[in-house]
């Protein structure tokens, strides 16, 4: 099947500052993530047949353009069964069509994969042997699995679950394509292992706030990215009290080890 990439500039907390969108086959073709209007962009699309369009999750740098394509496509906008009122509130539009676990084009069906922990809509696109990934995995360093809407657990257990489809290729929303699917899947589950680890020994030297744990769990310079990394500590926590290892005051903001 013919995928394409088309990286956007839009606003967004991804160290590359653009966002791809993919388009998927050629006769009544799938548009994945428009997030912003371009030239670029608008000339991948008139070079197809768009007669669908969907996103991986709803954050506003995935969809900020679903409607202008919508409009000028006349294109059927599809929303996660699930999330329809999250899809709304994100777009602006109710959606034309719903999918559980496969969107049908005429140029051959795609199948979902519920994917949440970056966002609980999260999904990816899996097409000829190939993973539309969206924002749960990246060629280089890591993505951001931050509380309140960041859920740690379901976001290892979507890293595993792509790890199973051993897929060829990774098309992730941000950044390069990745050749090295498993690779790079096994790199980033054993990242979020090695960042709980930390979290929970700082916990267990005496850190009892969010703050404390994140001053003594990443040794780098986290300027301009401090509330990410801090909400990824408090996913971090989260993920500890539902394994039994921590207790969390959510009110107070405090932590211990549980007992």
């Amino acid at each position: 099947m013919d995928i394409s990439r088309v990286s956007v500039p839009v606003e967004t907390r991804a160290p590359t500052g653009q966002t791809n969108a993919y388009l998927v086959g050629r006769d009544d073709a799938l548009l994945v993530d428009p997030p912003a209007r371009s030239d670029d962009l608008d000339a991948a699309v008139a070079d197809r047949d768009v007669a669908h369009i969907a996103a991986t999750h709803t954050h506003p740098d995935h969809v900020g353009a679903v409607t202008h394509y919508a409009e000028s496509t006349d294109a059927t906008v599809w929303a996660h069964e699930a999330h329809v009122e999250r899809f709304e509130a994100a777009t602006g539009r109710e959606p034309d069509a719903t999918f559980g676990d496969v969107l049908e084009t005429g140029d051959g069906a795609v199948r979902v994969l519920d994917t949440p922990g970056h966002a609980p809509d999260h999904v990816a696109f899996v097409a000829d042997g190939h993973v539309l990934c969206g924002d749960l995995a990246a060629a280089a360093g890591s993505v951001v699995v931050g509380a309140p809407e960041g859920d740690m657990a379901r976001y290892l257990d979507s890293l595993r679950r792509v790890k199973a489809e051993s897929a060829t290729r990774l098309l992730p929303g941000h950044g390069p394509l990745v050749d090295d699917p498993a690779a790079t899947l096994d790199r980033l589950i054993q990242h979020r292992l090695d960042r709980e680890q930390r979290v929970l020994d700082a916990i267990k030297s005496g850190a009892t706030d969010p703050d404390a744990v994140l001053d003594a769990a990443y040794d780098k310079d986290l300027s301009g990215v401090r509330d990410l990394a801090r909400a990824t500590v408090v996913a971090h926590i989260e993920k500890l009290v539902a394994d039994g290892r921590v207790v969390w005051d959510v009110e107070s903001e405090t932590v211990a080890v549980a007992e």
